[in-house]
């Protein structure tokens, strides 16, 4: 069975390596670090809570996730600069799933939470 947020930050995170490749490439480390760490650590948590050993323990990987999607959302938005990453079609695409995979974390979180306390 299919899991979308798992799909979707796996594809986010493959993407993402290849504008952090692109962004080496180039000479612009720190960003490049800075940008790949954000990036990736979204779909690692979110894995991570596959294997959660409670609900607590899923609602606190999931709201890393939440957290560094957000993080990973002031790179995009530093990085879109055409003298960094220009119309790289990767790049285009992480602008656009960044915003759905924060709101599809954030509901996870808050029905989580909300069916915790039941």
């Amino acid at each position: 069975m299919a899991n979308q947020i798992v799909d979707k930050t796996l594809a986010f995170a493959q993407k993402a390596v290849n504008v952090y490749l692109h962004l080496r490439k180039n000479g612009h480390f720190r960003l490049s670090d800075q940008f790949i760490g954000a990036t990736t650590s979204i779909g690692a948590n979110v894995e991570e809570a596959q294997a959660a050993h409670s609900k607590l323990d899923f609602i606190a990987k999931m709201t890393i996730a939440s957290k560094e999607a957000r993080e990973s959302k002031y790179w995009i938005t530093i990085l879109d600069r055409e003298d960094l990453v220009g119309k790289d079609q990767d790049f285009e695409f992480l602008k656009s799933e960044i915003n759905e995979i924060i709101a599809i974390l954030n509901s996870i979180v808050k029905s989580s939470r909300e069916n915790l306390s039941k």
